[in-house]
């Protein structure tokens, strides 16, 4: 996945360079989730495999009102199934004062938004997830990727443009734009976005070729085994 990056970085540095793997997470053998997730979960197992697109932009970004608005509105242009692990901002009064007026009802039938703390690695893992819009970090790239999701990526901070721009340049994510004077992005181009990657015919590609990461991202044994050359080059 890296390893034009690499090859290069030891060029330049003339010096060894030892990948030692993407380091994914390991599952757990059984859900662990709170028992106020059941519901969600529940309502997961309900849907279509690899329908649902799950959003979820951590606790490090702080999106303003109108960010949060903007997504919400694509989300609901989109049409998609989708979940949506939303921190409360510290914009918004009562929990309903984080949403446009009236979205989660003109949405429950298809889409739930949760907020406060979500067990990502779970909800990834379900068979019903099939894409993720997110911002783009490293951490939730590789628990994305391992299990073959297509990615729309919205990075705001630190290394996630950088990520952002790897991934669209190999082809594994779909980047929403933003407007070039303010860093604006519009609700059209995220449910563009979204149905470019969950159904259209121009995603297949990129569908197809997140599935084919997952072979790599997902491979625990092939990471460790990295590792262990990088223990075996110290010891040399």
């Amino acid at each position: 996945m890296e390893g034009e990056y690499l090859n290069l970085y030891q060029e330049l540095i003339e010096k060894p360079v030892i990948p030692i793997g993407l380091l994914p997470p390991e599952m757990p053998e059984r859900r662990l989730v709170d028992e106020s997730w059941s519901k969600t979960f529940e309502w997961l197992d309900a849907q279509a495999t690899k329908s649902v697109v799950f959003v979820g932009f951590g606790s490090e970004c702080k999106l303003s009102k109108d960010q949060v608005f903007e997504v919400a509105y694509g989300l609901e242009l989109s049409e998609l199934p989708f979940l949506w692990t939303l921190r409360k901002p510290n914009w918004a009064i009562q929990d309903h004062d984080s949403l446009p007026l009236g979205f989660c009802e003109r949405t429950s039938k298809r889409g739930k938004v949760c907020i406060g703390w979500a067990p990502q690695k779970e909800i990834l893992a379900h068979k019903s997830i099939g894409g993720s819009l997110f911002h783009s970090g490293w951490g939730s790239i590789i628990e994305t990727l391992m299990f073959g999701h297509t990615l729309v990526v919205l990075p705001f901070v630190v290394d996630q443009p950088l990520n952002a721009k790897a991934l669209v340049d190999k082809g594994l994510a779909i980047e929403v734009k933003r407007n070039n004077e303010d860093g604006s992005f519009s609700r059209d181009d995220i449910a563009k976005c979204l149905r470019e990657a969950m159904v259209l015919e121009e995603g297949e590609k990129l569908r197809i070729k997140t599935r084919e990461i997952a072979k790599v991202v997902g491979d625990l044994k092939l990471h460790h085994d990295y590792m262990e050359a990088f223990v075996k080059f110290l010891r040399t």
